[in-house]
């Protein structure tokens, strides 16, 4: 009677089945726990470099051209200007009908049209052209020319029997018989603008002036242009 009143306390006690064991399973292996550990990768110090390198190149590229930004809206730098106010042909005449001989005087400006820029000309050279043919060449000494200023050079070209072509011989009877000589002057300058105390830059010029004079033996200047290029 007494095991009969336990049984009515606990019924579900003997209708629970037991919790299995998680080991103790038939053919099943134990849980094991699997930790991942994740690999430091070291970055090739070539790469570090090219992207310092990179950055340091960019930076100067930049902050050289703000420098040069600035330079120019402070100086606001020109090119110097070439023109021949004055031409005088002393003499010409052909030996034996196609040796050239000629005698000029040319008066060039060079002028600075820069307000705070100076301009030093370390070359100058002068090439006189009648027709296709070269027929003289003159060299300046180097000089200095002050802001806002201009100077001029007189620069004697002097032609001893330069053979001429047929076309240029005609071209020279017919230009003595109407008393008007055309000729071209182009010039080479090396040239550096001074920009303050210490900074400057070189650069070359071409100075092609193109005029027209009277018969010798004082022919005058009659016509002429000049245009001044880098």
């Amino acid at each position: 009677m007494h095991n009969d009143r336990q049984n009515q306390h606990h019924p579900q006690q003997q209708n629970q089945p037991p919790l299995p064991h998680p080991s103790r399973h038939h053919g099943s292996p134990p849980l094991r726990y699997h930790l991942k550990t994740r690999q430091t990768r070291h970055t090739n110090p070539l790469v570090w470099f090219t992207g310092v390198f990179c950055t340091l190149f960019w930076v100067v590229v930049i902050l050289g051209g703000l420098l040069v930004l600035i330079v120019y809206l402070v100086f606001r730098p020109r090119s110097p200007h070439l023109d021949v106010p004055t031409v005088t042909l002393n003499s010409a005449y052909l030996d034996t009908g196609s040796l050239l001989n000629a005698d000029l005087t040319i008066l060039a400006n060079f002028s600075n049209p820069n307000k705070k820029v100076d301009i030093v000309f370390t070359y100058v050279v002068f090439d006189l052209y009648f027709g296709g043919a070269l027929i003289a060449t003159r060299a300046v000494e180097p000089f200095a020319e002050r802001r806002g200023t201009s100077q001029l050079k007189s620069v004697h070209m002097v032609t001893s029997e330069v053979a001429l072509g047929t076309v240029d011989v005609g071209t020279y009877n017919k230009e003595m018989a109407s008393g008007r000589f055309g000729f071209t002057l182009m010039g080479r300058f090396k040239t550096t603008s001074l920009l303050g105390r210490f900074m400057h830059y070189t650069y070359w010029l071409h100075g092609t002036c193109r005029f027209v004079v009277g018969g010798p033996p004082s022919g005058v200047l009659m016509v002429g242009a000049c245009r001044t290029r880098r």
